[in-house]
């Protein structure tokens, strides 16, 4: 009969093999130390693994850790009788020996852990049912303000144990908008960017927000949660700008001086400054509690302002917010005299001018501040030279510096300057500047001319351009060399042609009569020319100029007979080059000055195109035009007076001739050296272009090509490359090693189309190194060995019958010499 342990043994193994719990899937093994992983909260009698020990060994026993919960019976079934939980526990350090039926050890003890693995069991547990916390308005979005948190008593190894942080509710909640927003990870509860931008505790002054933690990392929906609530209260901002600082310019009171602050809405931060633009200095400066100074005596000439800007950041270099602008102003002192425009200051003003005239103004300047007590200046007379003929003839208002005539009106005769010397005095300081009054004579006076009357001046019509023809003299009794002296002669009648011109002498005043334009007998023979005498400057009031400014003379135009004149520079005309014989292709036109008859002729008429009409000045064409010959056609026109002197004239006449299809399409050179090597091997081709004399269209040349014989389409065919350029190729490889003359149609495709059939030599002959040869033979031209000998011998007999010919003539003119000077030296006496 069976034993209870032993049925009870039986029983844990049948569970054991249904559930196969052990190390790697193993459900058992021999006695070893080994680790064993079990789920926490697993039902009591749960098999963990079987342990196997050979003989003798019969029994095993268990001791350590065992927490009277871990049991191994005598066939090594290991097995725990109690629930575990890994937070109560999570590894017990057990050892088990191999015993023989006497009890004693013959395996081990062994070393046997059991690590307790973790379940979801526990849910997470804010530390704090209700959290407070405040924030800034403005404050950075993302920077942490406060903190949650939560505890999981789970492995937070596992995801049992990861903690997920979510804001469930906002109140308020305004438009929707969400001002903060949670770390899931951390807790750390920050702003949104709308809440950074929006919150203000003006408006709202609190916020409650409800937080909730959950297990598993939030990703499962059967994780455990918890909920807080979360109160925040808005503070307001303190990172402001100051109020613009005013500062007293060369201050002498110790530096640095503190003029202003800026905080940060939480301790900690660092603080700097920044320039808007570079500055040659910067006088200011902050510390870490955010004081700013001034480190420098300002001066408000240099710099009348600053702007700058206070920055915060955190430990990490990180700016907390938007820079400050600061503001600061120099306050002005007066610290700056009154300084004069110039050296001397000089005003002009006309003799004879009003009581109480403005004169001129003396701007001084003062560098201190612009509208102030400091920069108020004042202007006082405190000198007159020289005292003629009174003391205070002028005086200036004090605040505007206009100067006045204060007591009469000036004359040059008394003097023609005076120098005032001006104080010029702000609240502390004074100034002497200098002022000069020039006194200017006034136009009083008209010009007046020595005589009234030039008499009659008589000029031939071909006078040049720019020849003086007369002389004319007015005088001023004003200033000399002042605008109120100066003469300016305008010719008012007689010549409305502007034939006339009249240059002054700046120094005598005297005015020259020149021509401007051609003089013409048959418009203007008799002229009346009437010239006034003026003044640049106007003339004073009641002063008018009168009959002693004006002079007359009569100019008389006398006849010179001219040659005829054409009506234009150049005549231009365009016809088709193929008008017809007789084809009026342009007229010419001239007159006579004289009004003679005139009488065309053409010169320059190389191809004998055309004839002109010697009355009526048509050209016509006498012979076929060609535009391939000359496109643009030049002759000369002449025109001869009829009677008279035959004086003439010449212009150009330019024809166009514009092109027609005339000229079938040709071969764009002599192909005399296409070859193809033979035999052939295969079929072969030759490249050729065509061109055509007749002018191009934009599209450019467009010919077909085909054979000019049908005879040859068996042999050969031609197959068209582009416009202009063809390929002639062989069908076949069977031809002679001789010359073909391969007969070519080209059409242009104009209107109307012209075609042309053109002979390509196509030579096969032998190839040596890519090159056609062709064994030395007798060929057009080229004389033959026999030829060649025979042209040398006679050649060298020439050259010896010329040498023969030479030496016998050099023979007879030295028999000469020898007779010569024998006769000489008898007819001279003997020297002793």
């Amino acid at each position: 009969m069976m034993t209870q342990a032993r049925l009870h043994s039986l029983c844990l193994l049948a569970l054991y093999l249904t559930t196969g719990y052990g190390q790697e899937g193993k459900v058992s093994g021999p006695l070893k130390a080994m680790t064993l992983p079990v789920f926490e909260g697993q039902e009591p009698s749960q098999i963990i693994f079987q342990f196997k020990a050979d003989p003798p060994a019969v029994t095993f026993k268990l001791t350590g850790e065992t927490d009277d919960t871990f049991k191994i019976d005598s066939d090594g079934l290991l097995y725990h009788i109690k629930a575990l939980d890994r937070e109560t526990k999570a590894i017990h350090n057990l050892q088990i020996a191999a015993l023989d039926a006497q009890g004693a050890t013959v395996v081990g003890p062994v070393p046997i852990t059991i690590e307790v693995e973790d379940i979801n069991d526990n849910r997470p547990t804010f530390l704090q049912s209700k959290y407070e916390g405040s924030v800034r308005q403005n404050s950075r979005p993302g920077k942490p303000f406060m903190y949650v948190n939560a505890t999981d008593l789970d492995d937070p190894a596992t995801l049992n144990g990861q903690l997920f942080y979510e804001i469930v509710i906002q109140l308020p909640k305004i438009n929707n908008v969400m001002y903060f927003q949670i770390n899931n990870k951390t807790g750390a509860i920050s702003l949104t960017r709308e809440g950074s931008q929006e919150l203000d505790p003006a408006k709202n002054p609190s916020y409650n927000l409800v937080v909730s933690v959950k297990d598993m990392g939030g990703q499962n929906e059967n994780s455990f949660s918890d909920t807080a609530s979360v109160d925040i209260t808005v503070k307001e901002n303190i990172w402001k700008a100051p109020e613009p600082v005013e500062i007293v310019e060369n201050s002498t009171d110790p530096h640095p001086i503190k003029i202003t602050q800026v905080r940060w809405n939480e301790a900690g931060a660092q603080y700097s400054l920044f320039e808007k633009e570079k500055l040659p200095r910067f006088p200011f400066s902050i510390d870490q509690e955010g004081d700013i100074y001034v480190t420098q005596p300002l001066d408000r000439e240099e710099n009348d302002s600053y702007v700058f800007y206070a920055a915060a950041k955190d430990e990490y270099g990180k700016p907390l917010a938007r820079p400050l602008e600061i503001h600061v102003k120099v306050k002005d002192i007066n610290d700056n005299p009154p300084i004069c425009p110039s050296t001397v200051t000089v005003f002009e003003v006309q003799e004879n001018e009003k009581l109480g005239s403005n004169i001129g103004t003396l701007t001084a300047h003062d560098m201190d501040e612009e509208n102030t007590v400091n920069s108020i200046l004042g202007y006082r007379i405190v000198e007159q030279t020289p005292k003629l003929p009174t003391d205070g003839l002028f005086l200036v208002q004090t605040y505007q510096g206009v100067f006045q005539l204060a007591k009469r009106s000036l004359k040059k005769q008394d003097t023609p300057q005076y120098n005032l010397t001006v104080e010029v005095s702000d609240k502390d300081f004074k100034t002497l500047c200098f002022v000069q009054v020039n006194i200017i004579d006034i136009n009083d006076q008209i010009p007046i001319f020595e005589k009234s009357d030039y008499g009659n001046l008589t000029l031939a019509e071909d006078t040049d351009i720019g020849s003086t023809i007369l002389i004319i003299q007015a005088t001023d009794a004003d200033e000399p060399l002042t605008g109120s002296s100066k003469i300016v002669y305008r010719i008012i009648q007689g010549d409305s042609e502007g034939r006339l011109g009249i240059d002054t002498d700046p120094q005598t005043n005297a005015g020259y009569v020149t021509i401007r334009k051609p003089l013409d007998f048959e418009t203007a023979a008799i002229s009346n020319i009437v010239v006034q005498a003026e003044n640049p400057e106007p003339l004073v009031s009641g002063v008018t100029y009168n009959a002693s400014s004006l002079a007359t003379f009569k100019l008389i135009v006398t006849d010179v007979n001219e040659a005829p004149i054409f009506s234009q520079d150049v005549f231009q005309a365009k016809v088709s080059e193929d008008a017809a014989v007789g084809t009026k292709v342009g007229s010419v036109t001239a007159k006579d000055p004289e009004g003679l008859n005139v009488s065309y002729s053409l010169r320059g008429d190389t191809r004998g195109w055309l004839k002109i009409h010697p009355v009526t000045g048509e050209i016509s064409s006498v012979a076929p035009l060609d535009r391939e010959a000359q496109s643009l056609y030049r002759v000369r026109v002449v025109a001869t007076e009829v009677g008279g002197s035959s004086l003439s004239a010449t212009t150009d006449f330019l024809l166009t001739l514009t092109d027609v299809n005339d000229n079938p399409p040709r071969l764009v050179k002599n192909y005399t050296g296409l070859f193809l090597c033979y035999p052939l091997n295969a079929p072969g081709s030759v490249i050729f272009e065509a061109t055509d004399d007749d002018q191009q269209s934009l599209r450019g040349l467009h010919f077909t090509f085909s054979l000019g014989s049908e005879s040859l389409q068996n042999h050969w065919e031609v197959s068209k490359i582009n416009g202009t350029h063809a390929r002639l190729s062989t069908k076949h490889t069977d031809f002679e090693e001789r010359l073909y003359e391969i007969p070519i149609r080209i059409n242009d495709g104009g209107r109307p189309p012209l075609e042309g059939t053109v002979s390509l030599p196509v030579t096969f002959c032998t190839c040596v190194e890519g090159r056609c040869f062709r064994p030395a033979g007798h060929q057009a031209g080229i004389p033959t060995m026999g030829m060649a000998v025979g042209i040398l011998l006679t050649t060298f007999l020439v050259i010896g019958i010329i040498l023969a010919v030479v030496f016998i003539r050099i023979q007879k003119n030295k028999g000469k010499n020898n007779v010569g000077s024998a006769q000489a030296s008898e007819n001279q006496p003997l020297r002793s």
